[in-house]
C-alpha cells in the first residue's frame, strides 16, 4: 500500500485522466481549467511540494524555449552556446525545439505560450513571420524574441523584440572579394527560395553582380537546400552546365562543404581553378581543406543579443520593442586566397537602432 497520494488518486479526485495529471505536474502545455482542477486536488491530497505548487499557481516555470529550424545546423548550435549561459546565470533553464522549418510547428510553439509552459520564447522562423505568426505573438502570454526579419507595422500589443542580420551586405562583401581576386564567372549555390535567407540572398546576388558590372546568368545559379549533400548536388549540376565557372558563392557553409567535395572529386584546384565562399563562418570553415573563406552573419552575437533582450523583458516587464542589427564580416581563408593572404574584411559588430528596418537573416 502506498504511503501517500499518487497520480492515480489525484486524477480520480480532479476528475481528469492520469495523462492530464502527468502533464500538469511536469509543466507541459495543458488547458487552464485542467491545471486548476489538478492543482486543487493535489493540494487537498498533499501531493505537490510547496515550491512546485507555487510555481504552477504563479504561472512561472523558470524555463525559456528556443525554437529553430534545424538543431544540427552549426548556426543554431552557435546561438545556443550564447543563449544558454546568459539565461542560466539568471536562473532559467533553456528548452530546445527543432521545427524543421515547418510553419505549422512554429505556430504551435507560439500558440502554446498561452498555456505558459515557458516564461519566454526565442524563435527563428525559417520561412518568415506571417500574419498567423503575428496573431500568435499578440495572443501569447509570454515575451517573444524573433531572430530574423519582422514585417513592418507590428501591432502595439505584440510583446516582441527582434534580432536580425544583413545578409545582403554579406553577399556583397563576398562578391566584392571574389571580383577583387580576379573572378568574373561567379556561380551561386542557394537554398530554397521560399525561405527568408534563400530569398534575401538571391536578390543580393543579382544586385551585387549589377554593382560590379557583371551580367546575371541563370545558368550560373543552382537552387537546392541548406545541407552538404544538397550543396554537392547543386555544385555538380552547375559545374556540368558551366564548366568554365571560376568561383562559387554558396548560401551557407554546409553548401560550400558539398561544393568543395565535388571540386576535389573532379580534380579542380581550389582556389586555383575555382574559388569558393561560404556564409555563416561556422567552426567548420576553419577545418576544411582548404580552409573556407566565409561571411560571418554573427550567429553568436545574434544568440547573445536575443537572450539579453528576452531576459530584460522577463526581469523588467513591458517596454517598447527593440531591434538589434548584427553587421556581417568576411573572413578570408584558403579557398579564395593564396597562403598568407587571409584576413577579415567588412565591419563586424552589433547595433541597436530601436525600431530600425531592413536586415534579414
Amino acid at each position: 500500500m502506498t504511503d501517500g497520494p499518487t497520480i492515480t488518486t489525484i486524477a480520480q479526485r480532479a476528475g481528469v485522466s492520469i495523462a492530464s495529471v502527468s502533464r500538469v505536474l511536469n509543466g507541459l502545455p495543458t488547458r487552464e481549467d485542467t491545471v486548476r482542477r489538478v492543482m486543487r486536488a493535489a493540494d487537498e491530497l498533499g501531493y505537490v511540494p510547496n515550491s512546485v505548487a507555487r510555481s504552477l499557481r504563479n504561472r512561472r516555470t523558470d524555463q525559456v524555449a528556443f525554437a529553430m529550424a534545424d538543431i544540427g545546423n552549426p548556426v543554431y548550435v552557435a546561438m545556443v552556446r550564447e543563449i544558454q549561459p546568459v539565461l542560466k546565470e539568471a536562473g532559467y533553464r533553456l528548452l530546445i525545439h527543432s521545427t524543421d522549418g515547418d510553419a505549422e510547428d512554429e505556430l504551435g510553439v507560439l500558440r502554446g505560450l498561452r498555456e505558459r509552459y515557458v516564461d519566454g520564447l526565442i524563435i527563428s522562423p525559417l520561412r518568415g513571420v506571417t500574419e498567423e505568426h503575428v496573431e500568435a505573438i499578440v495572443a501569447a502570454r509570454a515575451p517573444v524574441v524573433v531572430i530574423g526579419a519582422l514585417p513592418e507595422g507590428m501591432p502595439e500589443g505584440a510583446l516582441v523584440d527582434n534580432v536580425r542580420t544583413d545578409s545582403a551586405t554579406g553577399v556583397r562583401l563576398a562578391l566584392d572579394h571574389l571580383h577583387a581576386v580576379g573572378r568574373r564567372r561567379i556561380g551561386f549555390l542557394n537554398g530554397p527560395l521560399d525561405t527568408v535567407p534563400g530569398a534575401a540572398r538571391a536578390v543580393a546576388y543579382r544586385e551585387a553582380l549589377e554593382a560590379l558590372g557583371l551580367p546575371y546568368d541563370e545558368d550560373l545559379v543552382e537552387v537546392g537546400d541548406f545541407y552538404r549533400d544538397s550543396g554537392a548536388r547543386a555544385a555538380r549540376a552547375l559545374l556540368s552546365r558551366v564548366p568554365g565557372v571560376d568561383a562559387l558563392m554558396c548560401a551557407n557553409d554546409l553548401i560550400a562543404l558539398g561544393a568543395l567535395d565535388v571540386l576535389r572529386e573532379q580534380g579542380r584546384d581550389v582556389p586555383g581553378d575555382v574559388a569558393v565562399v561560404g556564409m555563416d563562418d561556422t567552426e567548420l570553415a576553419s577545418v576544411t581543406l582548404p580552409t573556407l573563406t566565409s561571411v560571418s552573419l554573427g550567429s553568436a552575437e545574434r544568440g547573445r543579443a536575443a537572450a539579453g533582450l528576452l531576459l530584460d523583458r522577463l526581469q523588467n516587464g513591458p517596454r517598447e520593442p527593440r531591434v538589434v542589427v548584427v553587421r556581417p564580416s568576411l573572413t578570408i581563408r584558403g579557398s579564395t586566397a593564396l597562403p598568407g593572404a587571409s584576413g577579415v574584411s567588412g565591419r563586424p559588430g552589433v547595433s541597436d537602432p530601436s525600431g530600425a528596418s531592413g536586415g534579414g537573416q
